[in-house]
């Protein structure tokens, strides 16, 4: 029963090779599965030791589905990569774990904040933390960033500098947001992965700044140990109800060195290879606390910085593949 699941694993090939080297070292004939909606058409699906096809994480029937497979195939420990699964996931945290499972996902009141960015300001404002100022779709200043309040992937997302570019959508939406644009030739912005053990102690905080994004993930970033990491050591060094990989969005700026919080992603980002690569290894220590039950103590500074990730388009092979 020490297999483990990638939930939703799509393109995520990094991350299910992590897993698979650091689970072998401590358990050889253990396996790492990958889920996903159409598996055979998953890269990450494909390298995986094997896979299954699973419903729709809002699907009635997902949870169900969910225990049924991982009772079948021996998996004990669930690893979400996609924001939509993170939420029933930890809703159904007890049930889980009434049928041997665990899932490396912050308590469900945080999830929910995480999923609403007006509620994760909030958030921010009561670490310390500055946020954007959202402003009313009356009464604005240009220009204005605009973005839905529970969106990912920058889909949804305008930078408006005319009050001309305006439509009737950008008004009527609810969802959408205006807020004060932070100008990216002031800031420089960064993804932040954040290790926070059982007891939601902060053990580790690796800043990568964003130079080029592609729909909403880092496509070619930098580790840059800078004022970022003593403001995270100091603002969130323990938080109650957080665990394992927290991937946390700041901007900050070039001069001032003004620190700004955007938004927070309870999960690997699409960026993790990058902080692995660096030497903090998430992936080993979610699997020496969760599998191993080792206590994690101290901070871990022991990264590299300056490494530079350049991030291209790599092939998988299926031969004889059937639809």
């Amino acid at each position: 029963m020490n297999n483990i699941l990638i939930t939703s694993a799509g393109r995520r090939v990094s991350l299910v090779k992590f897993f698979k080297k650091e689970l072998k070292a401590i358990f050889p004939e253990a396996k790492v599965y990958g889920s996903d909606m159409d598996p055979n058409l998953s890269s990450a699906c494909m390298v995986a030791d094997d896979y299954f096809e699973m419903l729709h994480s809002n699907h009635e029937d997902y949870i169900d589905t969910l225990i049924k497979k991982c009772n079948e195939l021996g998996i004990s420990l669930i690893i979400p990569t996609i924001d939509t699964s993170v939420l029933p996931l930890a809703q159904n945290k007890k049930l889980l774990s009434e049928n041997n499972i665990t899932v490396v996902v912050p308590d469900e009141e945080f999830i929910a904040q995480c999923r609403d960015k007006r509620m994760i300001h909030d958030f921010f404002e009561s670490k310390g933390i500055n946020v954007a100022e959202e402003y009313s779709k009356n009464n604005f200043q240009l220009p204005i960033y605009i973005k839905p309040y529970d969106g990912s992937s920058s889909i949804d997302n305008f930078l408006i500098k005319d009050k001309d570019e305006l439509t009737e959508y950008h008004y009527e939406n609810k969802k959408l947001m205006f807020l004060e644009y932070l100008d990216h030739n002031l800031y420089d912005e960064f993804t932040c992965d954040l290790y926070y053990t059982k007891n939601g102690n902060l053990r580790c905080a690796v800043p990568r700044q964003r130079l080029l994004v592609r729909a909403g993930e880092v496509n070619k970033g930098i580790t840059k140990r800078n004022e970022l990491v003593p403001f995270i050591k100091k603002q969130l060094k323990q938080l109650v109800g957080i665990r394992g990989c927290l991937t946390v969005q700041f901007f900050m700026h070039k001069e001032s060195k003004e620190i700004y919080g955007i938004e927070v992603n309870p999960r690997f980002g699409g960026g993790y290879p990058l902080t692995h690569s660096a030497g903090a290894n998430y992936v080993q220590w979610i699997l020496k606390e969760y599998l191993l039950g080792e206590d994690l103590t101290g901070y871990f500074d022991e990264w590299d910085e300056d490494l530079l990730m350049l991030r291209y388009d790599a092939e998988v092979l299926v031969h004889e593949y059937k639809d």
